[in-house]
């Protein structure tokens, strides 16, 4: 082979999905310090793809397990917004194809803006069935955020348009007449778990999103609803609106101390 430019080993390192053995064996032997350069940072991808590959298929453990027992529709459950002042709880139901994949699925939390954006397409266009449940201030008012949460978690399995037939949920127990495993922290031992998660994330944010948009002077953008320096300083100075959670602690001292 031709020796090629440094730009042009980097292109075709980078640029292209797969290396034929052969070319890479040929540049592992340039001793150009760039190329040699490269030849790391080729390695180290490499070896990224291999953990997430590996990350990924322990987190299908449980999915495994479940289709091992003739168990194909897998709804993975989870919310997000239990602990801010403002905004909605949401949660999520996804039901995934058996062959999913998707290398770098986790908590949603753990994930990037433009990664969870970029998940959350891929999730929505491949699940076989998903279901969305936003329950707002009001309600968790009505019957504290613990209600609140179940209620938004059990729209979300009614909601979906295929019957599953088992649910992996994290961290809840629902009462509903179908099969359930209740996992600690399940969005990073599940892979129907953390596409629930990044759903129902990205469906919050981009809900405080919009509201930030009508209510400038909050920064919902931000901080999402929770109880930073900046919501707390906005709040006394613009006082309390209706997407506020009154019977939280601090939304509820803010009241009493306006009157």
């Amino acid at each position: 082979m031709k020796r090629l430019a440094i730009r042009q080993i980097e292109d075709l390192l980078f640029g292209s999905k797969t290396v034929e053995q052969s070319t890479l064996d040929e540049i592992k032997h340039d001793e150009r310090k760039g190329v040699q350069k490269l030849i790391e940072r080729y390695n180290r991808k490499i070896q990224k793809e291999q953990d997430l590959k590996e990350d990924f298929y322990k987190m299908m453990v449980y999915e495994e397990d479940l289709k091992i027992k003739g168990i194909r529709y897998i709804a993975g459950i989870d919310e997000v917004g239990r602990g801010p002042l403002a905004g909605p709880v949401v949660s999520s139901a996804v039901i995934l194809p058996t062959d999913f994949y998707l290398p770098g699925l986790t908590d949603s939390k753990k994930l990037p803006k433009d990664k969870r954006d970029e998940f959350y397409s891929i999730i929505i266009k491949e699940a076989i069935a998903f279901h969305v449940s936003i329950v707002p201030a009001t309600v968790i008012d009505e019957v504290n955020i613990y209600q609140a949460t179940k209620r938004s978690m059990l729209e979300a399995v009614n909601g979906l348009d295929i019957q599953p037939e088992h649910l992996l949920i994290d961290a809840m127990e629902l009462k509903v007449l179908l099969p359930q495993t209740s996992l600690i922290k399940g969005d990073q031992k599940s892979v129907s778990i953390a596409a629930s998660s990044v759903v129902a994330k990205v469906t919050r944010d981009r809900y405080m999103e919009r509201l930030g948009e009508i209510h400038p002077h909050y920064g919902f953008e931000k901080h999402m609803g929770y109880g930073t320096k900046e919501h707390l300083e906005a709040i006394d100075k613009y006082g309390v609106i209706d997407e506020h959670r009154r019977s939280f602690a601090p939304i509820r001292e803010s009241i009493a101390t306006a009157k």
